[in-house]
């Protein structure tokens, strides 16, 4: 272990291993290394025994659920923009050939104590019992206006400038209502409260015409995909990239102990006794607990179901968005779930997550809204984590900390961070320009 690395990776979270993929593609010399015995870090899958041991301390499931071996339980569930950002890593790195995806069956928002199907384009806005008549057109006229809008068209523009113009503004140009609002700004552009009204609107705008183009992509009921045998696969398949390339991993290693010199620059990591050298270190929050801040907590409940969801037309796999209006929350919750049809779970059984920010202590209470929209339940687990970001300068010290995985049910603010850290380790942005049409044929319908 005493040789020299360009970059030492502690952790095989989702996020570390993108990073260690990509770094090796660029040709620099990296280790990674993890505490656990499994790849994945929090973002692991789990089967059910697994399941039973980290909930219930037994290692014995009931056996009405099936074989534990045919359960692949998230414990960080997110669906896949299949125009996204994590879908132009994959193919800009040809990690898809490890993968197989299958689109999502539905994307739904909750108003009033309903669900309803999201909207998307101006005919489906047409034909969506969400709005009254006239709301439609008005919803209509702002859909058009997304559709059309290119930023290097300035024809497209109305004489808007989104980079000046807040998302309230633009939205008062189309008198839209409140509820419309709600709907287009939280299960469409996927914001988790309302601070993005008063912002430049021009992120507001990309993040729609997002959610519009991977909705197109694959023709399915939902922008979303989903890898069979779920999310484990991800950082797997990031693994075998980096190892393509000459990386080098170790898993089950003790302690994992980040090494400074006297000017306070990491220089190296001790395990068992032995010490890796290296020029930067790469790792989530558990590694450095002293150069990172708690900001929040998720809370999350985990239910296994012998049905779908109701009121979501029977879909196999659906993500239902509850806005924090319609709640009386600051912030947004999230409903996922996935089945058998993505191999998640035995036939017949479904599994489906109940994700928000927390803002009490008691998650049974907070997550009840979600709950209540999921049927009869066969088996519940709840859990809560601490979300942590970095507050260390990385120039001074050369660690690069990773975000703790947030509430949300797709992957955009994971994948941001990642870029993000990207060009601050490497000094160069990534060019995910690619042909996204190539890897269509790779998708399941």
């Amino acid at each position: 272990m005493d040789e020299e690395y360009d970059v030492i990776v502690l952790g095989t979270g989702l996020k570390e291993c993108i990073l260690s993929g990509l770094l090796s593609v660029d040709g620099l010399k990296v280790l990674h290394m993890d505490r656990n015995d499994y790849y994945g870090g929090e973002s692991t899958s789990l089967n059910l025994t697994q399941l039973w041991k980290r909930f219930r301390g037994s290692d014995t499931p009931e056996e009405n659920l099936g074989a534990s071996r045919e359960y692949n339980v998230d414990m960080i569930p997110k669906f896949i923009m299949a125009n996204g950002l994590l879908v132009q890593t994959l193919i800009h790195t040809d990690v898809t050939k490890y993968l197989n995806f299958k689109a999502v069956d539905g994307s739904f928002v909750y108003k009033k104590g309903k669900i309803y199907k999201v909207p998307a384009t101006d005919v489906e806005a047409l034909k969506s019992p969400l709005m009254g008549l006239f709301e439609k057109r008005r919803a209509r006229k702002f859909f058009i206006y997304v559709q059309d809008y290119d930023e290097k068209d300035p024809k497209s523009h109305e004489g808007l400038d989104l980079s000046k113009v807040t998302a309230r503004e633009i939205i008062s140009k189309y008198g839209l209502e409140d509820d419309t609002i709600d709907f287009i700004g939280h299960a469409l552009a996927l914001h988790n409260d309302d601070d993005y009204l008063d912002q430049p609107a021009i992120d507001f705008v990309k993040r729609i015409k997002l959610y519009a183009e991977s909705l197109a992509r694959f023709q399915g009921g939902s922008p979303y995909i989903y890898p069979l045998y779920g999310l484990g696969e991800l950082p797997q398949a990031f693994a075998r990239l980096s190892a393509v390339y000459g990386g080098t991993y170790m898993l089950n290693k003790p302690e994992c102990k980040v090494e400074f010199d006297g000017s306070g620059k990491a220089i190296g990591v001790t395990s068992a006794g032995e010490t890796a050298k290296c020029k930067k270190v790469v790792c989530d929050p558990s590694y450095l607990s002293d150069k990172v801040k708690k900001v929040g907590k998720v809370t999350r409940a985990v239910c296994i179901m012998s049905h779908p969801i109701p009121d979501t037309n029977d879909a196999h796999s659906v993500q239902i968005i509850l806005p924090q209006k319609q709640l009386g929350r600051k912030s947004d919750m999230y409903l996922f779930c996935c089945s058998y049809a993505h191999n998640v779970a035995p036939k017949g059984k479904y599994i489906a997550f109940v994700s928000a920010e927390a803002e009490t202590d008691n998650p049974e209470e907070e997550l009840k809204p979600g709950i209540e929209l999921l049927g009869p339940i066969d088996e519940i687990f709840y859990h809560s984590y601490d979300t942590y970001v970095p507050t260390n300068n990385q120039e001074e010290d050369n660690c690069f900390i990773s975000g703790t995985y947030d509430a949300t049910t797709h992957f955009e603010s994971t994948v941001a961070d990642v870029l993000e850290m990207y060009t601050k380790i490497t000094g160069k942005t990534l060019d995910l320009s690619v042909d996204l049409s190539a890897a269509s044929a790779a998708a399941e319908n």
